[in-house]
């Protein structure tokens, strides 16, 4: 930590393309979509606000800044499910309190003493935060789910929901090369997948469950 310097830049260089990261990226957006309206959803929920109209501006400014990002020999960016679970956390929702809070990361980012600094943080430190944090997000998830009644007789949405929070909770981690897909873009493409896959089967076999079941009469 001593030995790191209190200033740094980054290493910028000309932007390169390969066709086989671009093959490999183009199904991961249609990932980061979902995740990010999923995002969008769950700040709604949090703040009891109707978002919708918003979403389309958070994939462009998921776009733009990824563009960014890339010109500079960055990595692509996405909304992260960690600063919703702060908001969660603290219930400060103020648009100003995180646009200081980004100017704060991104100043904080070109201090090389700052990373060396986060990096003596104790895992097990780290790990109780971030168990909380994305804690936090499967249960506005599931709150998400309560608040729609989405029909959880239907094994199709059951079968979603259960393989999409495994692979989440668990982190699964897929490597191609350089690139790495972990568990919440794992998660939202199996939900895609399987949702759609199994919707379509439904459909061809005439055994779609599209209305929720009534509830059962109480006995008597």
């Amino acid at each position: 930590m001593r030995e790191a310097a209190w200033v740094g830049l980054p290493d910028f260089h000309a932007p390169s393309f390969s066709l086989r990261a671009v093959v490999l990226v183009i199904p991961v957006i249609l990932v980061l979509i979902a995740e990010n309206a999923g995002h969008v959803k769950a700040v709604a929920a949090m703040t009891g606000r109707n978002l919708d109209r918003a979403m389309g501006r958070a994939f462009l400014g998921d776009g733009l800044a990824t563009v960014l990002a890339g010109s500079g020999g960055g990595s692509g960016t996405t909304t992260y499910a960690e600063n919703i679970g702060v908001m969660a956390a603290t219930r400060v929702y103020s648009t100003a309190a995180y646009w200081v809070a980004g100017l704060t990361a991104v100043l904080l980012g070109l201090s090389p003493k700052f990373g060396a600094l986060i990096l003596t943080v104790p895992a097990g430190v780290l790990g109780g935060a971030t168990t909380a944090l994305y804690g936090l997000i499967a249960i506005l998830g599931a709150r998400i789910w309560i608040e729609n009644r989405v029909n959880f007789h239907d094994p199709v949405n059951l079968m979603t929901a259960a393989v999409a929070v495994i692979i989440g909770a668990a982190n699964y981690t897929l490597t191609a090369g350089d690139l790495s897909f972990n568990g919440i873009a794992l998660g939202t493409g199996a939900a895609l997948v399987i949702y759609h896959g199994m919707r379509l089967i439904a459909r061809l076999r005439g055994t779609t469950a599209d209305q929720p079941r009534p509830s059962p009469e109480p006995e008597l």
